[in-house]
């Protein structure tokens, strides 16, 4: 019995050991200087399709659980037009929670915010756009004409609240 169940303990954390990582050593990074983001496209809270406008100067984006509550609360003290107005996109890494976390918590509350979330909600979507990034920092990438030219990584809402009013001037 002692060995039946350390067979089965061993299987299980090979097949658990596979899976994430050869999906991210396989993918390019889509979040590099000079590449760009024309071909990003990906769905909001609502399920509705997104692009990037040309205009688009901004698109920030969290992968940890900490800096999406971060974004959200900067956001929510913001009026309903206030990622238009800085041509600015939010988007939150959803693709770690597991599916029924999504469907029961994740998803109703993102429905119920003021301001569009587009949403990375599977594995080789979060490969390739945190590849090379700081998954603990808010990532600010801003952009020309679509094109990547510049990325920082922000701690907080002081620093996008400080981004923000900087870029308004």
């Amino acid at each position: 019995m002692k060995n039946i169940f350390l067979v089965l303990l061993l299987a299980f954390s090979f097949i658990g050991c596979s899976s994430k990582s050869s999906v991210s050593r396989n993918i390019e990074a889509k979040l590099v200087i000079g590449k760009s983001l024309n071909g990003m496209k990906l769905s909001d809270q609502n399920e509705k399709s997104q692009t990037l406008n040309a205009d688009t100067k901004i698109v920030f984006f969290s992968f940890a659980k900490s800096t999406g509550h971060a974004c959200n609360d900067f956001l929510e003290k913001k009026p309903a037009n206030f990622l238009a107005k800085h041509r600015a996109v939010y988007v939150a890494d959803i693709s770690a929670a597991p599916s029924l976390i999504k469907k029961i918590f994740i998803l109703p509350d993102l429905k119920k915010l003021k301001f569009p979330v587009l949403l990375i909600n599977n594995d080789a979507l979060s490969a390739a756009y945190s590849k090379g990034v700081n998954k603990e920092k808010i990532v600010i990438v801003f952009l020309e004409n679509k094109k990547i030219i510049k990325i920082e990584n922000l701690d907080d809402t002081k620093a996008l609240e400080a981004l923000f009013s900087s870029n308004n001037k």
